[in-house]
C-alpha cells in the first residue's frame, strides 16, 4: 500500500471515528463541517468521502441497527415472552442510552437510508410477536398494543436526554415504572386505543429530539 493510499485510509478512519463520537453526542443534525473539524481534517477531505451526510450515517449505523435487530430475534425466542419482551426493552433502550444518532434512526424519520428503514422494518414484527406471545401467557395486559412501544421508547428517550448528564441511570427506574404499568392484568382500564399503524408514522414524524 503506497503512503498516499495509507494516509488516505488514515483519513477516513479518524472522519468515521469523529462521526461515530459526534452522532452519539449530538444526534444527526452535527453537520459535516462539524465532523471535520472533530476529526482535524480538511472539509474537502470529509466531502470527498462522503458526499452527504446520509452515505456517512449509512456506513455508520447499519451495524448498530443490526446490533438491536439481533437482540430483538433473541428476545422472541424466549419461551417466556414476558421475559423476552422486558428484556429487550431493556436491552434496546441501554443501547440508544449511550448513542443519540442510534435513538433518531430507530424512533425517528429525519434520516432514513434505505438499509436502515430495512433494519427498522425487521425490528417490528419481531416486537409484534413478542407483544401477541406475551397476551396470550396472560403476562402483558391485553389493552396494550404493539405499537404503543414506539410511543413507550420515545418517553424514554426524554428521559435518557433530560438526564443524561445528571444521572444516566434514571432511565432504568423510569423504565421500572413502565414496565410495572404493563403488566397484566393492569390495575387502571387504558383510555382510548393504541395509534394505527398511519397515526403512528405521523406521530413519529412530528417527533423531535
Amino acid at each position: 500500500m503506497t503512503t498516499l493510499r495509507r494516509d488516505a485510509e488514515r483519513n477516513r478512519q479518524r472522519i468515521l471515528e469523529a462521526a461515530r463520537e459526534g452522532f452519539a453526542d449530538r444526534g444527526l443534525g452535527i453537520t459535516l463541517d462539524e465532523i471535520a473539524r472533530l476529526a482535524g481534517v480538511g472539509v474537502g477531505t470529509v466531502y470527498r468521502r462522503f458526499p452527504n451526510k446520509e452515505l456517512l450515517i449509512d456506513a455508520l449505523f447499519e451495524e448498530r441497527i443490526g446490533e438491536i435487530v439481533a437482540l430483538a430475534r433473541r428476545a422472541a425466542e424466549d419461551e417466556d415472552a414476558w421475559r423476552g419482551l422486558s428484556g429487550f426493552l431493556e436491552g434496546a433502550v441501554g443501547r440508544l442510552a449511550s448513542d443519540r444518532g442510534l435513538r433518531e434512526l430507530l424512533v425517528g424519520s429525519t434520516y432514513a437510508p434505505e438499509r436502515i428503514v430495512h433494519g427498522r422494518s425487521r425490528i417490528k414484527p419481531l416486537v409484534d410477536d413478542m407483544v401477541a406471545r406475551a397476551q396470550a401467557q396472560g403476562t402483558l395486559r391485553a389493552d396494550v398494543g404493539a405499537s404503543d412501544f414506539p410511543l413507550l421508547l420515545m418517553m424514554l428517550d426524554a428521559v435518557v436526554d433530560t438526564t443524561r448528564d445528571i444521572d444516566p441511570r434514571t432511565w432504568r427506574r423510569a423504565l421500572g415504572i413502565v414496565l410495572d404499568g404493563l403488566k397484566a392484568p393492569g390495575t387502571t382500564a387504558l383510555p382510548g386505543a393504541p395509534l394505527e399503524v398511519q397515526q403512528l408514522e405521523q406521530a413519529i414524524r412530528a417527533w423531535r429530539p
